[in-house]
């Protein structure tokens, strides 16, 4: 899996969670923020995210990226580790 298969697993998820991005061209520089998701939305969408890549890790190790891009990168690379 590459970095574009996770970042596509994001957007769908985001688009799972919140209706009104179905349309939305997402941006690797996107801001769940930005696009409508609270704090609920963010923990669903990450958590959905990373039962589809069958990771395991705290949601606390992901609090500092800041858009979507640098959060597919992270598990991207989570995903390379294991």
């Amino acid at each position: 899996m590459n970095k574009d298969d996770v970042f596509n697993i994001i957007a769908n998820h985001s688009r799972e969670i919140i209706p009104a991005l179905a349309t939305h061209p997402f941006q690797w520089s996107d801001q769940l923020t930005e696009l409508g998701a609270n704090s609920m939305d963010r923990a669903d969408i990450v958590m959905m995210t990373l039962e589809s890549l069958a990771l395991r890790m705290p949601l606390t190790a992901l609090a500092n990226t800041k858009n979507i891009g640098e959060l597919a990168d992270l598990l991207h690379a989570k995903l390379q580790s294991s």
